[in-house]
């Protein structure tokens, strides 16, 4: 690869693997889990869930991730996004980047949604003044006018998340990270969500997208990694990846 060819990627993925350590056994409490960790009685085995994966994004095109339930797509985006290491390898990101990953799951329950996009945009690296400038905006997309008062613990998984999506998509990142998000709320709030991708995308941001739905990553996608069991199964253009995964 010339360096020529290295500056077009904008997310490298190297050689990476990630192990995760499971219980072997049934613990029913927390207390149980303590007492047998404290004297060495809880036992692992060791389960990769990515094994070797390498792979380069370019500059400004929609990447897909696929493959069945436990194939390893999300722990993959969260390494990509920076949320956990890799057991193995390492990855490099060229640009800003938001993570619309688990939307709503670094909110404090008990305080208002309001309360929680400030928080929520110091936890990202903004500004007090900045969230400030643009809370209506964030009010606005989320549609949540009527309820943004009110504790999030009394909101709904989708109202969460409409609010995480929000917060998230207030900057022009240079790379977003997607976790099946385009099925939050109501079918309004979803072309809502295309709408601000699309508008990302036509700013030469990069997507980096996983989606149960076939149909979606076909029409959205340029090329698509399938992976299958934690590794490498098949990259290249959306239509003709999806082609293959379809017929099984």
């Amino acid at each position: 690869m010339t360096n020529g060819d290295n500056a077009n990627y904008i997310v490298e993925v190297n050689n990476v693997s990630m192990r995760f350590n499971l219980t072997k056994e049934k613990v029913d409490s927390i207390k149980e889990y303590v007492i047998k960790l404290a004297t060495r009685k809880l036992f692992f085995e060791e389960f990769w869930a990515l094994n070797d994966i390498s792979v380069q994004v370019k500059r400004g095109e929609v990447f897909g991730i696929i493959g069945y339930n436990g194939a390893g797509k999300s722990t993959l985006l969260k390494i990509i996004a920076g949320v956990i290491k890799p057991t193995k390898g390492s990855v490099i990101v060229k640009g800003t980047m938001a993570p619309l990953i688990e939307l709503g799951a670094g909110f404090d329950m008990d305080l208002s949604a309001r309360e929680n996009i400030y928080l929520n945009g110091a936890i990202l690296g903004h500004s007090r003044k900045y969230i400030h400038d643009k809370f209506d905006e964030i009010v606005d997309f989320s549609g949540l006018h009527d309820f943004i008062d009110i504790p999030v613990k009394n909101y709904s998984s989708g109202m969460a998340a409409r609010l995480g999506f929000a917060i998230a998509t207030i900057t022009e990142p240079d790379v977003l990270i997607v976790d099946e998000v385009l099925g939050i709320g109501d079918i309004r709030f979803q072309k809502k969500c295309e709408q601000k991708i699309n508008a990302m995308l036509k700013k030469k941001a990069t997507v980096i997208m996983v989606s149960h739905s076939i149909s979606e990553i076909e029409s959205m996608c340029d090329r698509v990694l399938w992976l299958e069991e934690g590794s490498f199964k098949m990259l290249g253009q959306a239509k003709e990846v999806c082609a293959v995964y379809q017929a099984g």
